[in-house]
């Protein structure tokens, strides 16, 4: 059996918290309504673009692929996850609905795969918006 007592100099000390500054609340929002924004005003130039680049990226295939964007109901259960990936690409979906960009209905399987194209594009969003705040505390380099 293994020893299950701990000793004083095996306890560790409990990280202290991390400061809320402007910043960390500054940019997961500018990186919600622009991708990899919340990574260029921290000046974290090469990790924005990519991420600009590559949302932009797969929005824009979704909808070259007649994705569709996918509107606010209380519907399909599915309908309303896909909404909640949609927003998450922050300007991208703003600017979708606006142009009424992604409202064809899907007639063929290659819409389908747009409208993933999109949903994903808006979840890669939400998780640079979750990095960039972890960047503004302190947390990731």
């Amino acid at each position: 059996m293994a020893n299950s007592e701990v000793t004083t100099s095996e306890v560790r000390p409990k990280a202290a918290a991390q400061p809320f500054t402007a910043m960390a609340a500054i940019a997961p929002l500018v990186g919600w309504l622009i991708p990899g924004g919340g990574h260029l005003i921290q000046r974290r130039w090469i990790r924005g673009l990519l991420l600009l680049i590559s949302i932009l990226a797969m929005f824009e295939i979704g909808l070259a692929m007649n994705g569709k964007v996918y509107q606010p109901n209380t519907g399909d259960l599915l309908d309303m996850l896909g909404f909640v990936g949609d927003v998450g690409a922050g300007g991208l979906y703003f600017l979708a609905r606006m142009m009424n960009w992604g409202t064809n209905a899907i007639a063929v399987a290659v819409a389908d795969y747009g409208t993933k194209f999109i949903v994903v594009s808006g979840l890669l969003n939400v998780m640079a918006m979750v990095d960039a705040y972890h960047i503004a505390i302190g947390k990731k380099q």
